[in-house]
């Protein structure tokens, strides 16, 4: 897989239309069709746009994919919910600070001992050369806690709410030299 390629599956992947990646990047949706067709490449300016907006690397967008790397991206995508239309705000579970996300991702937490949480929430900020900036949003007990977590920000995003507040995260405290998290009973 190449460039246009690339481009068409993330853009699916991401339920964006033509129309608002080309809205996006203020070009017509014909010349978004040209570029999924191959007849046509962007601009260096568009690319790197085309590049943070679909939160991936310009590698992963310009390159053929190794088919290992394709299909952990594609795995990776599935189990982050983004917002095509911008960001939306959420307030960290300790209402500290307030994440300003252009996608939210759910992550299981390997080998958790006793008493700590199953499931992490994380908001992703920004794209860098290294990688996703992400911030911890809330912990979870239970995954049908954080499934539900997600299925509410997925309906605030599709009803165009610019912020939201976290409602089934785990209570935790820090433990331990290296603050670790556990549950509070």
């Amino acid at each position: 897989m190449g460039f246009s390629d690339n481009l068409k599956m993330i853009r699916k992947e991401r339920s964006i239309t033509q129309e608002q990646l080309a809205e996006l990047l203020n070009v017509s949706r014909q010349a978004i069709s040209k570029w999924e067709s191959g007849i046509g490449y962007p601009e260096t300016e568009k690319l790197l746009i085309l590049a943070k907006e679909l939160n991936v690397s310009l590698d992963y967008l310009l390159l053929d994919a190794q088919p290992d790397h394709a299909e952990k991206m594609s795995k990776e995508q599935k189990a982050a919910v983004y917002v095509p239309s911008g960001k939306i705000a959420i307030s960290t579970y300790n209402g500290d600070s307030v994440v300003i996300c252009h996608a939210v991702k759910a992550s299981k937490i390997l080998a958790p001992g006793k008493n700590e949480p199953r499931y992490i929430l994380l908001g992703i900020d920004k794209v860098t050369f290294w990688g996703e900036h992400s911030s911890i949003l809330g912990w979870y007990e239970a995954k049908d806690a954080i499934e539900q977590e997600i299925s509410e920000i997925t309906q605030a995003i599709h009803k165009g709410e610019g912020s939201y507040t976290l409602k089934y995260y785990a209570q935790v405290e820090f433990v331990g030299l290296f603050g670790q998290p556990r549950l509070k009973k």
